[in-house]
């Protein structure tokens, strides 16, 4: 697949480590075009076929200052058929109290959820299920996508069954983050030598591709 993914970055609200990972694991099969939370120009979505919100802070209080100037034209975009990606904070913007995108399904803190194999947000490896194959992701403080199962396709799950990333219509939200680069994985002693060698960025362009066909 080809395509052009706008891709928002506001350091430290939005991680721009989580956007070059992202970069790092789609291209050269998509280029980029890079927005912050300021004033943008009516047409700057004209020539995208997505929008991605990475991984950050995903209080109310910083998506309504990030995305007060732009929230408008984000939403015009989804009307008119564009896709959307959000991993970790940007699977949570797709919530209702959000961007409000999404049909019978919503993004809640997994660490809160029934059986959850994770109690604490720090960075971590965790067991989830990735089109049927068992996986270690990493993850901080991500989302499960808790709802009607038969109004989206689920792609992975956490160990605890619910649903880790999922697809509707043409949104993609991973609550884990495939798009984690070596050097993550060094920041942290307890997670030396569980770096996934590209193949979580494997996983999240075919997961891409798939939205892109839609």
């Amino acid at each position: 697949m080809n395509g052009r993914i706008a891709l928002f970055l506001h350091q430290p609200y939005c991680s721009v480590q989580s956007g070059n990972g992202i970069m790092q694991a789609l291209s050269p099969h998509y280029t980029f075009k890079i927005f912050t939370r300021h004033d943008l120009e009516d047409d700057f979505f004209d020539d995208v076929d997505m929008i991605c919100f990475p991984g950050g802070l995903g209080d109310a209080s910083s998506f309504d200052f990030l995305t007060k100037e732009n929230g408008n034209r984000i939403k015009k975009f989804m009307k008119r058929g564009g896709a959307y990606l959000g991993v970790c904070m940007g699977a949570y913007w797709a919530g209702s109290e959000y961007f409000d995108l999404l049909n019978n399904v919503d993004a809640v803190q997994y660490i809160t959820r029934p059986k959850t194999d994770t109690k604490r947000p720090h960075a971590k490896n965790i067991d989830v299920v990735w089109n049927d194959v068992p996986e270690k992701m990493f993850f901080y403080d991500g989302c499960a996508l808790v709802g009607d199962e038969s109004k989206f396709q689920t792609v992975a799950r956490y160990a605890n069954g619910d649903p880790m990333a999922i697809i509707q219509k043409r949104i993609g939200l991973i609550g884990c983050h495939p798009e984690s680069e070596k050097h993550w994985y060094d920041n942290y002693s307890w997670m030396h030598g569980k770096y996934h060698k590209g193949n979580h960025h494997r996983l999240l362009l075919n997961f891409v591709d798939d939205i892109m066909k839609r």
